[in-house]
């Protein structure tokens, strides 16, 4: 087949979105890891599927250390997507694995990135989850006085100290974030005010202290909200230097980084948060010479490479309304059904496989019996008929682990690397 390449969206909605451009057929099929997706389908099995494409997560990556200074570490954020085959690729691909479960720690540790290189975040860490974070030499982000005791005891019992940073709850918000996670009241992480005091017991239980985490929000797309939580986050750990048990050798400022996924969206300017990134490196240079700095991402490196392909099994019209009736729904992929932190919903990238000569508009919904099942609402698409893939576009993070694939007790979907 004549190969071309076209953006995403093919509905005047989300026309000139962007959106890095996907392979399409000369006959409106789309391309996955440089296979027709029909194939690719067939070959996992089947639908309802994600796809991640190895490559373009790997030019991510790429892309990414090419803007940032050297000497910046780029950590994974795992919850963004734990498909261990994904976690095995990323481990060769980045400096570090961020887990936020028990669970997630044995898929990192299987990938084969170092314990030293992975640490775990959390505000509800069991007590044999810490347990089995100290005996396997992994990084603990701190975030209650709770911790503090349930880490002593394990470091006693286990005769090594345990590795700890303490994650702040940062007094400010990233602004225009899609999820805060810092500023007033949050579970996550300890007060900034009584950060001083957490590090005295850290001092006098002797853990192995060795900087902190800072995590202000995801999902953003304005480069000078991000700069200015990372300046603000740096400035206080300046201040506690004073407090702390022993120099700080890790500072991991977050990440925050958006993509886009509606036609109003405008993609993050990376470089200009690069440039702020080189900047507090070289400071970090002069006031914490032994320390990093460290960005932690997940949607940012994984999300735009995913797809979700599910099938049309019905085209039904209903009082002069047109709806594809696909074979998977909101029990798969809860973020594209809006349900999944939106306010306002908006529409994800949807397409069908195949390109006709006419378009229309269509709703696409779920199986499921409940009007949340909504993957797109009234978009302009090709014209599709039962049996033909509809594809939905930046689905590479929060997709399958994310939603809940119990609900009405549908089967499950199915998830590849390719």
């Amino acid at each position: 087949m004549t190969e071309t390449t076209a953006s995403v969206p093919t509905s005047q909605e989300t026309a000139g979105m962007a959106i890095a451009p996907w392979p399409r057929q000369a006959d409106g099929q789309w391309r996955v890891g440089d296979r027709p997706l029909s194939r690719v389908v067939a070959e996992i099995g089947g639908t309802p599927c994600y796809l991640l494409d190895r490559r373009r997560v790997t030019a991510r990556v790429a892309e990414l250390r090419q803007l940032l200074p050297d000497c910046i570490r780029i950590h994974y954020a795992m919850k963004a997507n734990p498909l261990p085959a994904l976690v095995c690729h990323m481990a060769s691909l980045v400096d570090g694995i961020d887990v936020a479960s028990g669970g997630e720690m044995r898929v990192a540790l299987d990938s084969g990135m170092p314990a030293r290189h992975i640490s775990f975040a959390g505000p509800g860490k069991s007590e044999a989850e810490l347990m089995q974070a100290v005996a396997a030499g992994i990084l603990l982000n701190i975030e209650s006085f709770r911790e503090v005791d349930l880490l002593t005891r394990a470091s006693d019992a286990l005769g090594i100290a345990a590795r700890v940073a303490v994650r702040v709850n940062l007094p400010f918000e990233l602004r225009g974030s899609g999820m805060k996670m810092s500023g007033g009241a949050r579970p996550f992480g300890v007060d900034a005010e009584r950060v001083p005091e957490l590090l005295r017991q850290i001092g006098e239980r002797q853990l192995g202290f060795e900087g902190f985490h800072l995590f202000a929000g995801s999902q953003n797309l304005r480069a000078e909200a991000i700069i200015e939580a990372q300046t603000q986050s740096y400035a206080l750990v300046l201040g506690w230097l004073d407090a702390c048990p022993v120099a700080p050798v890790t500072l991991n400022l977050g990440g925050g980084f958006g993509i886009p996924y509606a036609a109003q969206d405008k993609r993050l300017d990376v470089p200009a948060v690069a440039d702020n990134l080189d900047a507090l490196a070289q400071r970090a240079r002069r006031e914490m010479p032994d320390a990093h700095l460290a960005i932690e991402l997940g949607r940012y490196l994984v999300g735009e490479a995913g797809l979700y392909v599910a099938r049309v099994i019905d085209r039904k019209v209903s009082r002069g309304d047109v709806f594809l009736v696909l074979d998977g729904g909101m029990h798969h992929h809860l973020a594209a059904s809006g349900n999944f932190g939106q306010v306002i919903r908006r529409n994800y990238p949807v397409a069908i496989n195949r390109r006709t000569a006419d378009h229309e508009t269509v709703s696409v919904v779920g199986p499921l019996c409940t009007p949340l099942d909504l993957l797109a609402d009234r978009a302009e698409l090709d014209v599709a008929e039962a049996g033909d893939l509809v594809v939905v576009f930046q689905s590479g993070a929060y997709g399958r682990s994310a939603s809940p694939r119990g609900f009405l007790s549908h089967p499950d979907v199915i998830e590849a690397l390719v």
